[in-house]
């Protein structure tokens, strides 16, 4: 587990409390993607004033267009930031350090940052920002791997053909649920005590892609079967597909360093937070592909 050596941050503490603000506007950036849409939806019910930053939404957000931060961060109390694609991209430092002033210059008091779980160039990302935002209250959520990756993400076209094809070898990775990863973030967003605070959230078990191949093939009633790759070759199966050379090799490389198993243990992030267990991989893949409830 990666931790952050420049502050003493606590990633102990239990569910704060209730933020005394009753309505807030809070931009949500990525807001299309997996844990923003989700995080949009949750803020939305709970009654704030959800700024969806997309590129095609109402509110207009690019994370390669810097000139539509500013505009979106303007007025907002609070901020969910996902930086696409992955804190640990070349880039991201630069952005993060751009952002961070550019929150704190708009009066923004709150900002939870997804981060990869056991990534140190997204520790460097982490801190660009909370040097950038002083003043503004930030709190880190590191996220395990994405069970929807296997549905929504990256993975889904292959799992939809019987095929899980991936760099990973024989390890094990506590997937988390997209759904209790979102319900984490809106309480940091929402209610008091996260504030400096970096809190590692993860699924109840480490599942292997064995496992996952297997789960999924339960769930749906047709087969799916693992197959491991390296990462060079990982590289070359997405050139395949149309990928450029450059993020390829990058994609297949970031992937095969998470999954060398120094990510295989889990956290108690999720019951800290939440006061409830993360829902496990084999509950999400009954629900998703065998209509199960979960």
């Amino acid at each position: 587990m990666t931790t952050n050596t420049r502050n003493t941050q606590s990633t102990d503490g239990t569910q704060g409390a209730r933020s005394a603000r009753s309505t807030q506007t809070i931009l949500v950036t990525s807001a299309s993607g997996k844990t923003g849409r989700r995080v949009a939806e949750r803020l939305g019910a709970r009654g704030a004033t959800v700024r969806a930053g997309s590129r095609t939404g109402t509110t207009p957000f690019d994370w390669e267009s810097p000139a539509t931060w500013g505009p979106a961060l303007r007025g907002a109390d609070a901020a969910y930031v996902a930086y696409y694609p992955d804190l640990a991209a070349p880039g991201a430092v630069e952005a993060m350090r751009t952002f961070g002033h550019l929150a704190a210059e708009s009066g923004v008091r709150r900002v939870t940052l997804l981060s990869g779980r056991g990534e140190p160039e997204a520790v460097v990302a982490e801190e660009a920002l909370r040097e950038a935002a002083a003043g503004v209250e930030l709190t880190v959520v590191r996220a395990s791997f994405f069970a929807q990756n296997f549905s929504e993400g990256l993975l889904a076209e292959g799992v939809a053909e019987g095929a899980l094809v991936f760099p990973a070898g024989d390890t094990a990775e506590p997937f988390i649920d997209a759904d209790d990863l979102a319900d984490v973030v809106v309480e940091t967003l929402t209610a008091d005590g996260h504030a400096g605070r970096v809190h590692e959230v993860t699924g109840p078990r480490p599942v292997s892609f064995a496992e996952v191949a297997a789960e999924v093939s339960r769930a749906s009633g047709r087969p799916v079967s693992y197959q491991a790759m390296s990462a060079t070759e990982y590289a070359g199966f997405l050139t395949g597909f149309g990928l450029p050379e450059p993020e390829a090799e990058w994609l297949a490389a970031l992937f095969a360093s998470l999954l060398d198993g120094h990510n295989a243990s889990t956290t108690d992030g999720v019951k800290r937070i939440l006061g409830r267990e993360p829902r496990a991989f084999a509950a999400f893949a009954a629900e998703t592909w065998g209509g199960a409830a979960g």
